[in-house]
């Protein structure tokens, strides 16, 4: 008899094989955040050089028939590159959805670490969307031309939004009580173990197939987050979730072609993923696998880091206050900011800014952005050649805003049934009064804000205008609802006949 595999690798595979969703929120949810997703996509391939010149075959020129038609492009890929342009598609201006909790990933616990890790948790996006959108398109046209015969689940939009549900399910199941970034790992590693899983359902893997693939997950080696930190800050986060896909799909493809698996690469000593990097405790998980993430998603109505969007809000709520007295921020002796252990411990930042990448991790700059410029910022207004980048009179406001961490919001951030994501403004004046505090807990975004889903849908509209007409947004709300729709046939909404950018 065989060495059984380890629980948490079972769980998930049980979960992805059998669990039946049949919940009308979550499906809803899940074409929402499929939208969201599509638009993020879109907005950076129309607005980021930088992002395009890492787009398109490793080795340009080559063609792959009946591959991953890479959406507002003629590119057609392999799956595995075809996963890492999508994901980092979807992350690189740090615009499309997030959950907060114990990992920075996107979502702390009573693992044993650091005192600053202990409360804090991430805005982490999820973005398991980039493997499963490039497996499922490639596995559908593969199929339609006849050159494969497709053994796994249908490919229908129902089948992509089901592996949508699951992948979030995963990740933020295992983000609430699990702080990864304590041991210095990036939260990208959920990307991979959830977008693993869904990807060798798709593929028609067994479901030992499915735990071989796993066990590989655990034995990879696993990304720092130093390129998430302080002076270490670099373009590279966003492109790590788009990384991520790329193994997930790469271990699954590799375990089709014969690869077994490891059955105890988290228990096993001493070289297991607990015994030598986790703890002998392994996982705390907060509830079984569900529909539960998908419903309580933080949606980024602006490219701004999760936990600073509050914060942004309320400052241009204190603005308005300010305009009313006739004043402007020039104005302001300080900012007094209330917020999470997780914006301290992820966005307060002092010191000189290197990059895009940088500032949009900066709290600080966001909210005397927002002060500046009156509205909230855009993905353009972080980059080197920005204004703001370089305004003197930003630098100065930031060095005049300061963090304070407020155990009770930390409290409610970590509270799965209240999960706000909460920061308060106090802003003094330089004639010794103060505008009252601005208190904002669930901004626009959150599920509970009811602002939110026109603010979804708006800035889905606003993105995707920036490369299709009204006819062919109109198109894509209404195919998206259609359950029996061919997944090649909702990606095909979203090709064009030539590619922008320099790389393409």
């Amino acid at each position: 008899m065989s060495c059984p595999y380890d629980k948490p690798i079972v769980d998930i595979t049980q979960y992805v094989f059998h669990y039946q969703i049949d919940n009308d929120k979550a499906w809803s949810a899940a074409r929402v955040a499929l939208l969201d997703a599509m638009g993020c996509a879109i907005e950076t391939l129309s607005t980021s050089e930088e992002c395009q010149k890492l787009l398109g075959p490793a080795v340009p020129g080559t063609e792959i028939p009946n591959g991953f038609r890479l959406p507002g492009t003629n590119l057609s890929l392999d799956p595995v590159k075809g996963a890492f342009d999508m994901g980092t598609l979807i992350r690189y201006l740090d615009h499309n959805d997030a959950l907060g909790g114990a990992e920075w990933g996107h979502p702390s616990g009573s693992l044993t670490c650091p005192p600053i890790e202990l409360s804090s948790t991430n805005d982490r996006d999820i973005d398991n969307l980039g493997a499963i959108l490039a497996v499922a398109d490639w596995l559908c046209r593969a199929s339609a031309a006849g050159g494969y015969k497709h053994t796994g689940p249908p490919l229908t939009m129902r089948t992509l939004l089901t592996a949508l549900i699951k992948a979030y399910e995963i990740q933020g199941c295992y983000q609430v009580r699990n702080a990864f970034n304590a041991f210095g790992i990036d939260h990208v590693i959920l990307v991979k173990l959830a977008s693993a899983a869904v990807v060798a359902w798709l593929l028609g893997l067994t479901e030992e197939q499915t735990h071989a693939t796993l066990s590989h997950v655990w034995m990879d080696g696993h990304p720092s987050r130093v390129y998430r930190t302080g002076a270490n800050t670099i373009p590279r986060k966003g492109w790590a979730a788009g990384d991520a896909c790329m193994r997930a799909v790469h271990l699954a493809l590799l375990v089709r072609a014969g690869q077994p698996g490891a059955p105890t690469p988290l228990s096993s000593v001493p070289f297991g993923f607990y015994a030598r990097t986790f703890g002998a405790d392994g996982f705390e998980m907060p509830r079984p696998f569900g529909v539960w993430t998908i419903q309580n998603v933080l949606f980024k109505v602006m490219p701004v880091e999760g936990h600073g969007i509050a914060a942004v809000e309320a400052a241009l709520v204190q603005l308005g206050k300010l305009r009313a007295r006739g004043l402007g921020p020039e104005c302001i002796a300080r900012v007094e900011v209330r917020t999470t252990q997780a914006a301290d411990s992820i966005i307060n930042k002092r010191g000189p800014l290197h990059n895009a990448a940088d500032r949009d991790h900066c709290i600080q700059y966001v909210i005397a952005l927002a002060f500046l410029k009156g509205s909230a910022p855009e993905a353009r207004d972080y980059r080197d050649e920005s204004y703001w980048a370089r305004s003197e009179e930003l630098a100065s406001l930031r060095e005049r805003i300061f963090i304070h961490v407020d155990e009770q919001l930390t409290r409610d951030y970590l509270d799965l049934n209240k999960k706000s994501i909460g920061s308060g403004l106090t802003v003094h004046l330089q004639d010794g009064s103060e505008l009252p505090e601005v208190l904002v807990e669930y901004p626009a975004g959150h599920v509970r804000n009811p602002a939110t889903a026109r603010a979804v849908q708006e800035k889905f509209t606003k993105n995707m205008r920036l490369m299709f007409n009204e006819k062919e947004i109109s198109k894509i709300l209404q195919e998206v609802e259609k359950d029996n729709l061919h997944i090649m046939d909702f990606v095909e909404l979203f090709a064009r006949q030539s590619s922008p950018g320099p790389r393409l």
